[in-house]
């Protein structure tokens, strides 16, 4: 067996850095600042800095100058340019996400289940002119939070459900009530029933989301497309053929990355 995470040295060192990393990358562009960073990793100042400053000196992540934010560093881009061979999809994805948006007039995104969250990897605007913020490139929800995430939990396996909701009892007091155990799996029948997740504002409110999970050839839900609006373009009628394209979208994606993979 595997030594435990516990028990190997440095292992603590090495789970912060990695969690600061991931803040950092999901900050975007803008970066994100040392007390923001120390406070959301439940880190002291001192420590998270130093972390910093070593991830810095790696390149993994870079300092402002003006600002004193932290940014993706350049070594992140090298990583990911090789990374990108084995694990990107994005680029069987871009077509599919463009078309989406165009046909609904709605933003369109394309989601990827990392662990215990989704991360954004595109965002496609649609035209109407007034737009949601709440998802972009790099921004992380867990399971379950936005529906992208919610899409992908509710086709797992029950046992994974399960554990998931055993490992995340902090989901209700971060997220509020409706993500409790028992809302969530109340939401996670609706969803499989539906064949698309439906998130009413529940992040941000007046902002809504449908996500259709996308899987791969052993039928896992690997990723996840999504439409995110405001409350008034969602209504039941039109909700109906929003999700009638966002599952015809995905099921293609799904059977472009099916086949690719053979």
């Amino acid at each position: 067996m595997e030594q435990s995470a516990r028990s190997i040295p440095g292992a603590q060192a090495i789970a912060r850095a990695a969690h600061l990393l991931r803040l950092v990358t999901a900050s975007g562009a803008h970066g994100a600042s040392l007390q923001e960073l120390a406070r959301t990793a439940d880190l002291t100042r001192s420590t998270a800095h130093r972390l910093l400053s070593a991830l810095k000196a790696e390149g993994l992540v870079d300092r402002d100058d003006e600002s004193t934010r932290w940014m993706p560093g350049p070594e992140l881009y090298l990583m990911g340019t090789i990374a990108a061979a084995r694990y990107d999809v994005t680029a069987q994805a871009r077509d599919i996400v463009r078309s989406l948006a165009v046909k609904t007039e709605e933003s369109a995104f394309f989601s990827v289940r990392r662990a215990d969250e989704t991360v954004c990897l595109l965002r496609e605007e649609g035209s109407f002119p007034i737009r949601s913020f709440v998802l972009s490139e790099g921004v992380r929800f867990p399971l379950g939070v936005a529906s992208a995430g919610l899409a992908i939990l509710s086709f797992l396996p029950d046992h994974d459900v399960d554990a998931y909701l055993d490992r995340h009892p902090e989901l209700e007091s971060s997220w509020g009530r409706p993500h409790s155990a028992q809302p969530l799996r109340t939401r996670i029948l609706e969803t499989k029933e539906r064949g698309y997740a439906i998130n009413p504002g529940l992040i941000v409110e007046g902002s809504w989301g449908i996500g259709a999970a996308v899987f791969d050839r052993h039928g896992r839900p690997e990723w996840a497309l999504s439409l995110t609006g405001v409350e008034f373009r969602f209504g039941p009628d039109r909700m109906a053929h929003l999700g009638r394209t966002l599952l015809a979208h995905a099921h293609q994606l799904s059977s472009r990355i099916g086949g690719a993979r053979h």
